[in-house]
């Protein structure tokens, strides 16, 4: 890999991981877009896994006080099912089909709270957050706004919220890996090589961005939280529907 496309991984890397210490998401969706326009999708996807699993576990450690393990049971009892659906699938988007994916996903946090009701606190509203965000995880490459759906009528804090969350994305980024990886490590041993070395130069970057993060979630409010989360997100989510219609133009 060039020396350039390396560095702006690992800037990439460092950006992201600040803004997900911060919201909880956003940075994901903008590395995704990163790893796409540097590899193809099955390495894009793992990549993007293995660093935001690292910098969920690391966000969740240094929360870990504030996670809900009542949501997180159920949540995982959902994904449970969502891992056995996925591996019936042989299914794999191609690069158009993702950044659509990425571009509607953050548009996601926009829903009328009215129209759902959802609620992670509730076991099978859990479940349903399970189930859902490990699919579209595992074919977009992210899934935060979806998640964030179930969170935004709770009683939890910012801090809560982003802790708890940030444990379920951990999990979702592991099932991706799994998914993808067999693709992803089938071809050039030294290109895989390469990858590998540059993605554990990337892990303690990642965990630093997202120590920093930290630092500034402490001083929001909760409602200026939220505020910087949809206009962030929206944002991005319109960057991504642009790359996907050229790509669409492209063919």
């Amino acid at each position: 890999m060039p020396i350039a496309s390396a560095m702006l991984l690992l800037f990439a890397t460092l950006g992201t991981a600040f803004l997900s210490g911060i919201f909880g998401m956003s940075g994901g969706l903008i590395l995704m877009g990163v790893l796409l326009s540097l590899f193809a999708v099955p390495q894009a996807m793992v990549a993007h896994g293995l660093l935001q699993m690292v910098a969920n576990g690391w966000r969740s450690f240094l929360l870990r006080r504030d996670i809900q393990l009542q949501i997180l049971f159920y949540y995982v009892l959902g994904a449970l099912v969502a891992i056995g659906l996925l591996f019936l699938i042989a299914w794999r988007p191609q690069r158009s089909i993702v950044f659509l994916l990425l571009g509607l996903v953050p548009f996601l946090v926009w829903l009328p709270k009215s129209l759902f009701h959802l609620d992670a606190n509730k076991p099978a509203h859990a479940m349903a957050a399970g189930v859902l965000v490990t699919a579209l995880n595992t074919f977009a490459g992210v899934a935060g706004p979806m998640l964030d759906i179930f969170f935004v009528q709770t009683n939890l804090n910012r801090h809560q919220i982003v802790a708890t969350k940030s444990i379920s994305q951990m999990m979702a980024h592991l099932v991706k890996i799994m998914f993808w990886s067999g693709i992803a490590f089938h071809g050039a041993i030294d290109a895989q090589r390469e990858l590998l070395v540059l993605l554990l130069i990337a892990i303690p970057v990642s965990m630093s961005g997202t120590w920093l993060g930290g630092k500034v979630l402490n001083r929001l409010t909760d409602r200026s939280f939220l505020q910087w989360v949809r206009g962030l997100v929206s944002v991005i989510g319109t960057v991504y529907l642009v790359r996907a219609a050229l790509l669409w133009w492209g063919h």
